[in-house]
């Protein structure tokens, strides 16, 4: 799941239009159905990844990780699935935009997969607080402004 821009990356378009659930980001009927249609696959068995951050931001460099929206937190708990955070530290040193502007190089990143976290037991108010623990979970490997 990922915004819809993607699909006009040449990068990211082949497996974005195959595998990936587009979201126009301006629009809520399009998150809803976005959010509908994981909701439907993860009771496939399917597995979901999303990217949570509300935007990506392309202004400090490097990056620093923004605020989560909510939407994934709910789907989470209203389908009592266990979260796997993953974080991505070091992806924007090889490609800082979409590609487009500054182009990409190869290399290696450093992909840090977490201990899942579970949703048993939590009711939709516990969703923001399941969203603060994720994001410090994942902001615990990525490289910020204070990295050394």
């Amino acid at each position: 799941m990922g915004k819809e821009a993607l699909l006009k990356s040449p990068v990211f378009k082949p497996f974005f239009k195959t595998i990936d659930i587009p979201v126009n980001r301006e629009s809520k009927m399009s998150s809803f159905r976005a959010f509908k249609k994981a909701g439907d696959n993860l009771d496939k068995g399917m597995s979901l990844v999303i990217f949570p951050e509300g935007r990506i931001d392309e202004e400090h460099y490097p990056p620093q990780l923004q605020e989560f929206k909510s939407g994934p937190f709910r789907l989470a708990i209203d389908k009592n699935i266990a979260i796997v955070p993953i974080s991505i530290a070091d992806a924007w040193e090889k490609m800082w935009d979409d590609g487009s502007k500054y182009g990409s190089r190869p290399g290696i990143c450093d992909i840090y997969i977490h201990k899942p976290i579970s949703t048993d037991g939590l009711v939709p108010d516990d969703g923001d607080r399941l969203k603060e623990r994720v994001f410090n979970t994942i902001k615990s490997k990525v490289i910020t402004n204070e990295y050394q």
